[in-house]
């Protein structure tokens, strides 16, 4: 067990509200009491805990956002240099002109670009800047969009006893009740209750904020529904490709349906790790930033611009996507052949470089504990989620899909024996919330 991992998460979690700054990587989402929990270092698709103990990741590549891999070497060099140049002073960074110029010309319907640090906050501009330009305040929503007022205000009732009823697990404690009613949820591919919320406050809707792609692929009347729509009531369709941009192509995963935004916005993979988000827009919603105050020092820091610029270019020269997909869809494959042979019952979805695997039974949460248990003995990261990265080789797939075959033969016998909780070493994983999708 990884004891001084274990130790540091136990302090952690004395002096830093929740043990660490995002949900997803909390240890209890894992394998309570023994997941790793920190790192020592991390090599492209290897990390070091410690520990000293070296895993293969095969979960979720740093949440999504090193997709070429941990520590690519072509970024971090273009990083070093500018960290020699000098990352902040008085004057503008070149390099901010230069990233609004490559966006654009990956998304020609676009004509202006703000910039943030993380996916949460540029969501948040975004539906500011709708916000601005319609001079509306409804925003329909289905997915998961961020922590921030405007959005988790759509966990709030007029009931108290009903706060958190549409997004199970997060409280909207803290967010100010006079926001009620602003955000009007809908489920993905279902465009009847769009029209329903359309129906009721088109007059007021500003925006309508959504994933282009998710766990489901989106069915083309959904999406071009969702577009006339926006025409229609003359709010801004937005899409959220904060997780599936970049990993289909090398932009947004609107451009493979063919749907055109009127702002879309980009974190996580577009600078494989380093803080940068990109929100990019037509013209006529995107100026409405300037009626608005929305403005941060950070936003002008010189390493996030370089390091996006090193990996947009590095995914158009290599074309990663392809390599993504390709990786992808062999471990959901794998899932679906390895637990047809086990016969063990599971449900693969996601887009091949997000898939996700759940398990078919009575207590799947268990389950998928003892899954990422079992794994973690055998020194591979496993979960019920496999995001694919660039420096994912064959020969990771290979040691992953040979354990994946011994385990699931494991828990198929566990759960035929009614021993699946007695082989666990400790708590269940928590589940964390859930997505209105």
């Amino acid at each position: 067990m990884g004891r001084n991992g274990q130790a540091l998460y136990q302090r952690a979690q004395q002096i830093i509200p929740g043990g660490t700054q995002l949900l997803s990587k909390r240890p209890e989402m894992f394998l309570p009491g023994q997941w790793p929990a920190y790192f020592r270092s991390a090599k492209g698709a290897h990390v070091v805990d410690l520990d000293g103990r070296t895993f293969l990741d095969m979960t979720v590549g740093g949440i999504g956002a090193t997709v070429l891999g941990f520590a690519d070497p072509e970024v971090d060099a273009a990083v070093k240099a500018a960290v020699d140049n000098g990352t902040m002073c008085t004057l503008n960074s070149p390099e901010e002109v230069e990233l609004a110029e490559l966006m654009i010309e990956l998304h020609p319907w676009a004509e202006q670009v703000r910039f943030g640090r993380s996916g949460g906050e540029a969501m948040a501009i975004a539906v500011r800047i709708a916000r601005a330009a319609t001079r509306r305040e409804v925003v329909a929503f289905c997915g998961y969009h961020g922590w921030h007022d405007w959005y988790l205000s759509a966990n709030l009732a007029q009931d108290d006893a009903l706060d958190g009823h549409l997004l199970s697990g997060l409280k909207p404690a803290g967010v100010p009740r006079g926001l009620v009613g602003l955000m009007q949820p809908f489920h993905f591919n279902r465009l009847d209750e769009l029209e329903a919320i359309v129906a009721e406050h088109g007059q007021s809707l500003a925006a309508i904020v959504m994933e282009p792609v998710r766990s489901t692929e989106p069915t083309p009347e959904f999406l071009q529904g969702v577009r006339r729509i926006a025409d229609e009531t003359g709010s801004a369709l937005i899409f959220d490709e904060v997780t599936a941009g970049f990993r289909l192509n090398t932009g947004g995963a609107h451009m493979v349906y063919g749907v055109e935004p009127d702002i879309a916005v980009f974190a996580k993979a577009i600078a494989n790790g380093y803080p940068m988000a990109s929100i990019i827009g037509r013209r006529r919603f995107m100026d409405a930033a300037q009626d608005s105050f929305i403005s941060s020092t950070a936003w002008t820091e010189r390493v996030g611009f370089t390091a996006a610029l090193a990996t947009i270019r590095k995914y158009r020269r290599e074309n990663v996507s392809k390599h993504l997909c390709r990786i992808g869809e062999r471990v959901q494959r794998g899932w679906r052949e390895t637990a047809d042979r086990t016969g063990l019952p599971v449900e693969v979805s996601g887009i091949a470089p997000l898939g996700h695997i759940r398990f078919d039974v009575d207590e799947p949460n268990e389950l998928r504990t003892l899954f990422t248990q079992m794994m973690l003995d055998r020194g591979i990261l496993a979960s019920g989620a496999f995001y694919a990265m660039y420096a994912h080789t064959d020969a990771d797939l290979d040691r992953y899909l040979e354990a994946l075959a011994d385990v699931f033969a494991q828990l198929k016998a566990a759960v035929e024996n009614r021993s699946v909780k007695q082989l666990l070493r400790g708590p269940v994983a928590h589940s964390g919330f859930t997505r209105l999708t």
